[in-house]
């Protein structure tokens, strides 16, 4: 076999993937943060407190 085409079936099979799924990874991070700083927004009352979902979303279920 060609040295070339070995290369070429290392790059499909393992380099293209794992660059594949990195980037999906940080474009699902970027999504979330616009996602919850927009949620945050609407959540807010006309004089700028958050409102009671808001106040919800951020205590911790299992603080006693």
């Amino acid at each position: 076999m060609d040295l070339g085409a070995i290369v070429m079936v290392v790059v499909l099979l393992l380099l293209l993937p794992v660059a594949v799924l990195m980037s999906m990874a940080a474009l699902a991070g970027a999504l979330g943060g616009v996602i919850r700083r927009n949620s945050d927004s609407n959540n807010l009352t006309t004089h700028g407190e958050p409102n009671e979902y808001l106040e919800l979303s951020r205590t911790n279920p299992y603080d006693k």
